[in-house]
């Protein structure tokens, strides 16, 4: 098979289509601490941002998060605070909220240039109906709210889907994203933050208001939570969204279960970052746990979260040699099957 595009690859290996190796890419952006490691171990100084991914050789996907808080937005007082506790604080914060101008239309040609030529893969995030009202009520009230004051997550999660609907209205004139996320960040070690009857009864009717939109205009729409994500799989499958990221390992989750019970869904991640930093043959033996499932199309092979501090530089060019080995294993074996 001949070479493709970040692009091309991309969408083979998502939708179960023969591909020429497995993507080699960094999802998420690295810890500021591990950069910091780096840059005394011999990361050129003077890269940033993308340039650092193309100084490793990995793949471009290119993120645009849009916030839901415009600039004169009040600030949580800590991490973890909230701004909201009542629907007259709601009320009262609601003109800071939903901007206007959130799609920054220069953004999106020049995401549109790169994305045409194959090079980058074009990747939105919005605030999921878990992740936004929780900025707003703050972790503690926001549980709470889920029995106390549903009215107030209802109204939260209304205006936050006519704010997503808009915004992807404008940003496919311009640009079709590859994929998005919706940010929930709704597990922990031990599973899911809420029952499924509260997922059912304030977040799944407005992923059900959102999804056919979405879908309308082709694009792949992934979870985005750390945790155990396991319990909840099927939850968002039943809402209409295509996979899940990041599949932590140190939180148990297993992505070959999950390919078992889901076959049809995709993910990202699922590479445990804590065997990053423990040499060859440990790393070796995660690339191994991992192929059979990679090999089935439908995963993106990743780092399951943002690279620790505690991988030195030689680790992490360890790590993508590696990569770029199984990469090409996997599309072998895929084609042995």
């Amino acid at each position: 098979m001949s070479a493709m595009t970040p692009r091309e690859r991309f969408h083979a290996v998502m939708n179960f289509r023969p591909f020429d190796r497995l993507p080699v890419v960094e999802w998420a952006p690295w810890w500021d601490e591990t950069i910091d490691r780096w840059r005394g171990e011999g990361l050129p100084s003077d890269l940033d941002g993308y340039d650092i991914n193309r100084h490793f050789g990995l793949e471009v996907y290119r993120q645009c998060w849009l916030r839901c808080e415009g600039p004169a937005c009040p600030r949580p007082a800590r991490h973890g605070a909230g701004i909201v506790s009542t629907f007259e604080d709601y009320e009262r914060i609601r003109e800071h909220l939903y901007p206007a101008d959130a799609v920054d239309p220069d953004w999106w040609r020049r995401a549109a240039a790169a994305q045409n030529s194959g090079e980058e893969v074009i990747w939105l995030t919005l605030d999921g109906f878990f992740w936004f009202p929780r900025a707003l009520l703050g972790i503690e009230e926001h549980f709470y709210a889920l029995y106390d004051k549903p009215e107030l997550i209802h109204r939260i999660n209304t205006d936050l889907a006519n704010f997503q609907a808009r915004v992807i209205e404008e940003i496919c004139a311009i640009a079709t994203p590859d994929f998005m996320t919706f940010a929930e960040d709704m597990s922990y070690n031990h599973g899911p933050m809420l029952s499924r009857a509260k997922f059912d009864e304030l977040m799944k009717p407005y992923y059900n208001r959102i999804m056919p939109l979405v879908k309308s205009h082709g694009i792949l729409t992934i979870v985005d939570s750390d945790g155990n994500i396991t319990e909840a799989a099927p939850w968002f499958d039943d809402a209409g969204l295509d996979g899940i990221l990041p599949l932590e390992r140190a939180s148990g989750v297993d992505v070959r279960r999950l390919r078992h019970t889901h076959p049809h869904m995709r993910f990202l991640g699922a590479f445990d970052k804590m065997t990053m930093s423990r040499g060859e043959q440990v790393m070796r033996a995660e690339f191994k746990r991992l192929l059979p499932t990679a090999s089935l199309g439908g995963l993106v092979v990743g780092c399951d979260h943002q690279t620790p501090p505690g991988v030195s530089y030689k680790d992490y060019q360890l790590y993508l040699c590696l990569s770029e080995e199984y990469a090409k294993k996997a599309a072998r074996l895929r084609d042995k099957t």
